[in-house]
């Protein structure tokens, strides 16, 4: 019967839209996931996708919400895309300094100036908007370079550098699955992403102790977020974005939906659920 559930499954992810609603399967976590949100000061998104199933579920997950360093998983894919096709390498030398150290500053620490710097030598924002458009990617802008969106008057419901949550779970999908990355590639993202030091009062925060996770943070003022991978017990990789606006208790938020996604997402294939112990840290 469970070989049935995940082909029916597979069928379904294979049939839907990318933006598809939740999965019907996935409707009590759906209704979890309101319940929380509902009750925050914040404006929330979420939306989480089994890589193996297909299963899906999302609130607010058609609404825009600046991306902040969150596209930074773009840019390392843009990069890394000329990588697989030869024409750069992580040895290049951006001024003074590795393609392969400006990554993992970008992708580990966040640094912004070292995000620039490969966004110049891509060719600007509209080159990485560029290689979104050219995979497909909808509902999923790239207009500044990290200087410029932090030096622009703040506005957290400008559509420029925004995403929804199923557009960056969508790229997250094709990272993972498709063919935009070779395994290569793809391994060395992953690896940078598992080891990010920023923000593990989010989606790592309540997580049970020792879940691997592979993400990327992005901070505003008045604005979280976190995006990325979580695997769970039963082996399965759940792809996430969350996004939270406004209000108070950003990151709180963030963990108590992650766990709600592992817990939701494992009981729908596994009985009885796996651990309790949490892994919260107070560094943002």
């Amino acid at each position: 019967m469970r070989l049935i559930a995940v082909f029916l499954g597979l069928l379904a992810f294979a049939l839907q839209p990318a933006n598809a609603a939740s999965s019907p399967g996935l409707l009590t976590l759906e209704q979890q996931l309101k319940l929380l949100v509902g009750s925050q000061t914040s404006d929330v998104g979420v939306a989480a996708l089994d890589l193996t199933t297909g299963e899906t579920v999302e609130i607010n997950g058609h609404t825009a919400f600046p991306m902040a360093s969150t596209v930074k998983v773009a840019v390392a894919a843009a990069y890394l895309s000329q990588v697989d096709h030869g024409q750069r390498s992580l040895y290049d030398r951006i001024s003074g300094t590795s393609a392969a150290s400006l990554m993992e500053r970008m992708l580990i620490h966040s640094d912004n100036r070292a995000t620039d710097m490969l966004i110049r030598d891509l060719g600007g924002p509209s080159a990485i908007q560029a290689w979104v458009k050219f995979h497909g990617l909808n509902d999923f802008r790239v207009d500044r370079t990290i200087a410029r969106l932090l030096s622009d008057k703040r506005d957290l419901w400008d559509y420029r550098d925004s995403a929804t949550p199923l557009a960056m779970v969508d790229l997250l999908r094709r990272l993972d699955r498709g063919n935009v990355l070779k395994p290569e590639s793809r391994s060395y993202l992953m690896d940078l992403m598992g080891r990010c030091e920023t923000g593990k009062n989010r989606i790592r925060g309540l997580l049970p102790w020792g879940t691997k996770v592979e993400h990327k943070t992005g901070t505003l003022n008045g604005y979280t977020s976190d995006v990325g991978y979580i695997t769970l017990s039963n082996g399965h990789r759940v792809a996430v974005a969350m996004f939270a606006r406004g209000g108070t208790d950003r990151p709180k938020t963030i963990a108590e939906a992650a766990r709600a996604i592992y817990d939701g997402f494992t009981k729908l294939f596994t009985w009885p659920t796996y651990g309790t112990a949490y892994s919260g840290a107070a560094r943002n």
